[in-house]
């Protein structure tokens, strides 16, 4: 499982914050690992072909399921990934993710939700769009995991998000946009989904 931090943190923070001990704790034999993407902005597509090249594409060489997971905007990323080389992760584990800006989750919501939402094409579609559109058409065979807390700044994005998944693949905590929050999902994850 390969982690990208929200914006303001790094991957050591995966570390102090316990999630490698809980894995441990657990005995699940699962690879961690937690990586500084470095992204300039949502569109930086070199960050994702360094993503690509140098960590997502050698995992799978060496023949192990791949989840892309992320925090807040390390959630953006990995579905931005996810929306362009969907046939190269096996699952989607998501903690609080930034789904956008508030006139984009406006649009949504009073169009119906995600379903009857119809994106306007654009000749370059930016991030936010094309993770939508992503959400929206993407196979159901891949798993996507949404954890958030319900005091979380995002949660009426997240509860867009979690109306077009199944219930069991999303879980709701106690908390707002904070590591207890992302530990106590984390832990919830490992403890019911293990991959």
């Amino acid at each position: 499982m390969i982690w990208l931090p929200g914006a303001y943190h790094c991957a050591q923070d995966f570390v102090d914050q316990g999630f490698a001990r809980a894995v441990a704790q657990r005995g699940i034999p699962l690879d961690l690992q937690f990586v500084d993407l470095e992204m300039q902005h949502l569109d930086d597509r070199d960050a994702f072909e360094r993503l690509r090249s140098e960590i997502v594409l050698p995992a799978r060489a060496a023949g192990g399921r791949v989840w892309l997971a992320g925090i807040s905007l390390g959630g953006t990323a990995a579905l931005d990934y996810a929306s362009v080389h969907a046939d190269e992760i096996d699952g989607l584990c998501l903690l609080a993710p930034y789904l956008g800006n508030r006139m984009l989750i406006k649009e949504i919501a009073a169009g119906g939700g995600l379903r009857a939402w119809e994106s306007h094409e654009l000749a370059q579609p930016d991030a936010e769009h094309r993770i939508w559109r992503y959400i929206k058409t993407r196979c159901a065979s891949r798993p996507l995991f949404l954890g958030y807390g319900r005091s979380d700044r995002f949660a009426a994005a997240h509860d867009l998000l979690a109306a077009a998944l199944p219930p069991r693949w999303v879980e709701v905590v106690a908390g707002g946009h904070d590591w207890r929050a992302w530990i106590n999902l984390w832990e919830g994850f490992l403890d019911s989904h293990l991959i």
